[in-house]
């Protein structure tokens, strides 16, 4: 099929290249593999996800809600493994697709995605504090956020200048809109900040440079044979449904950005996942649908899918033609930009609004964001997953009783609603206060769903009264 490319999907795909090029490399170094590494990801989402059907205007590559559980990954196996966890995550992508599950990731409670997105911007913000003044910093949550009461006497100040700088570009190089339109403001803050630092030969830290070739690994045997730990199946398992969550909800997110055509989420999830065994086979970071660069490709103008496929060809260009600039990038920079893209994880609106209306959804939302910060990710969203369950059963499990004296006919009682075993100790208060000197006509015809332990409680309470029950509920189980 012959595709024009129209001069909008042209400058859309620079503008999609500007944003995209320095948050690859810094998502890669946060994750503690080589730069290349992250910006493979990117071409492989602009070539391969980009050209496949799903979503026509979202783009695709490393994304800073992966950074946290990917650095736990590499920590734990070692960057030889990332290759397998990465197609073994594609795989289960491309599954899921098949099965046309894409949809029912739309089902998940937005209170946890919600809560997931901050713990890891909180997580990601607390390492990236370290990295701006060139200090380590320590491997689990609740370290990261302990250590910083001594980190100011570990930072470098020539660092942290840098860092500060850099963070100043990104607060105020927006204001300037028709800058911003024109040139993406991580771009201007990460190449000001490695002009400067070369230009007055500041002594910090910068991005390792290893070359394409030495920085790609393909997966060898051995590495498939770790597919048989429980702690790999475990991660390739978070891998892929974290990264189809978010890209999917980004997905429905860009949806609402434009007028054209909407996404086809099993097509989109399988495009996912073909982006992720390639990554896989090539040794990449993770691919999700990033929201940033989605927004910035509609928001230059883009009208095909044209636009995401080009973006890529100019990341494998600048990898091929000019590997050498990422030297020159310093990590306090990159830090500082990743630090940016952490804070905007935490939806400090949206919590702002929940409380108003919906403080339950608040809840589930602040105990899954400290779920993975004192855990990890996977633990910290199956955290979340079951309260959100236990809420919904919570609030769906209302039980009304209705006591009817009639004199000398007796007292009815009327249960409506929803028996659950939530509700069951209510219940049986209302129904062990009533006198057992008078006649009782208990009535479930307005039960909507009685349980299995409702429904043996309220059998036992009439055995021992010695009365039948009036009527049954209309759905049991």
């Amino acid at each position: 099929m012959r595709c024009r490319v129209g001069k909008a999907d042209l400058f859309a795909s620079l503008v999609v290249f500007l944003v995209a090029l320095p948050l690859c490399v810094g998502i890669a170094v946060a994750s503690g593999v080589p730069a290349e590494l992250g910006l493979v990801t990117g071409i492989v989402g602009g070539l391969v996800a980009g050209a496949l059907p799903g979503s026509s205007l979202q783009v695709s590559g490393p994304a800073a809600g992966l950074t946290v559980l990917v650095y736990e990954a590499v920590h734990r196996y070692g960057v030889e493994a990332l290759g397998v966890l990465v197609l073994g995550a594609g795989l289960v992508q491309l599954g899921l697709g098949a099965l046309r599950l894409g949809r029912w990731f739309r089902a998940v409670s937005m209170a946890v995605v919600q809560g997931m997105l901050a713990g890891i911007g909180l997580v990601l913000v607390a390492a990236q504090v370290y990295a701006l003044g060139d200090a380590s910093a320590p491997a689990s949550g609740l370290g990261k956020l302990g250590g910083l009461v001594a980190l100011p006497g570990r930072v470098d100040p020539v660092a942290l200048s840098v860092g500060a700088a850099t963070m100043v570009v990104l607060l105020l190089w927006p204001r300037w809109r028709r800058g911003a339109r024109l040139v993406p403001a991580p771009l201007v803050a990460v190449v000001l900040a490695s002009v400067v630092t070369g230009v007055l030969d500041l002594a910090v830290r910068r991005v390792e440079v290893r070359g394409l070739v030495d920085a790609v690994r393909l997966p060898q045997a051995v590495d498939f044979g770790r597919l048989t730990e429980v702690g790999v199946i475990g991660t390739v398992v978070a891998f892929a449904l974290i990264a189809s969550a978010e890209s999917l909800f980004s997905a429905a997110a860009v949806d609402r950005l434009h007028t054209g055509r909407r996404t086809d989420y099993d097509r989109e999830l399988m495009a996912q996942g073909a982006g992720n065994t390639v990554c896989g086979l090539l040794g990449a970071l993770p691919m999700t649908a990033v929201i940033v660069r989605s927004a910035a490709n509609v928001q230059a103008g883009a009208r095909t899918k044209a636009s995401r496929v080009l973006h890529g060809l100019w990341l494998l260009l600048f990898t091929v033609v000019l590997p050498g600039v990422l030297g020159l990038i310093p990590v306090a920079a990159l830090a500082a930009l990743l630090v940016h893209a952490g804070c905007k994880l935490v939806p400090v609106r949206e919590v702002r609004v929940l409380w108003r209306g919906h403080r339950g959804e608040v809840i589930v939302l602040g105990v899954t964001a400290v779920a993975i910060v004192v855990g990890n990710l996977f633990e910290g969203v199956l955290v979340g997953l079951a309260l959100a369950v236990a809420k919904t059963a919570w609030d769906i499990s209302h039980v009304h009783v209705e006591i009817e004296d009639r004199g000398e006919a007796g007292i009815v009682v009327q249960v409506l609603g929803h028996a659950t075993f939530l509700r069951l100790p209510k219940l049986l208060d209302a129904l062990e206060a009533l006198p057992r000197d008078r006649e009782v006509r208990l009535e479930l015809g307005g039960l909507r769903h009685v349980d299995h332990a409702c429904a043996a409680a309220l059998e036992g309470w009439a055995a021992a009264r010695g009365q039948a029950l009036a009527a049954t509920s209309s759905s049991t189980s």
